[in-house]
């Protein structure tokens, strides 16, 4: 009698706690934007392949993998996003780079969002400046119907 009691509770608890992840899964379902890509200098560019989670999720991510195209020894690829939050104003994430063929990063909001701009630049380490840069504005109804 003990061992279904315990059979039981255990199968609940597991179909109690499969519920609310599947709605957290669906709320931060990822949607591969595509890749976003620096203007080409005189021997390459930078390459980002972007996924971002849904405008409704609490904390907007974008991810991925940055590619350093540039086969001059001091240009790296480098990127940053601009989050627009709903209630107002701006912030900026820390930015990335990468002087190797590639590396990922993840960029988080810190908050709910209305749009984020993907900025991909290639970067002059010497000067530390940035260059040949591309911006991608992604909005929520750009994405509305795209498939997951």
């Amino acid at each position: 009698m003990g061992k279904k009691h315990v059979i039981g509770a255990a199968l609940a608890f597991v179909l109690g706690a499969g519920v609310p992840a599947s709605a957290e899964a669906a709320a931060t379902a990822r949607i591969h934007w595509g890749p976003v890509k620096s203007s080409a200098g005189h021997s390459g560019h930078a390459k980002a392949d972007v996924w971002i989670t849904g405008f409704s999720a609490e904390t907007f991510t974008v991810s991925g993998t940055l590619h350093d195209r540039d086969r001059h020894r001091g240009h790296c690829a480098y990127m940053r996003a601009r989050f627009h939050y709903t209630g107002g104003g701006t912030g900026w994430s820390r930015p990335r780079s990468t002087c190797g063929a590639k590396k990922s990063f993840r960029l988080a909001s810190d908050g709910e969002i209305n749009r984020v701009d993907v900025r991909v630049c290639l970067y002059q380490t010497g000067s530390r400046k940035t260059f040949r840069c591309h911006v991608d504005a992604i909005k929520p109804e750009i994405i509305a119907n795209w498939p997951q």
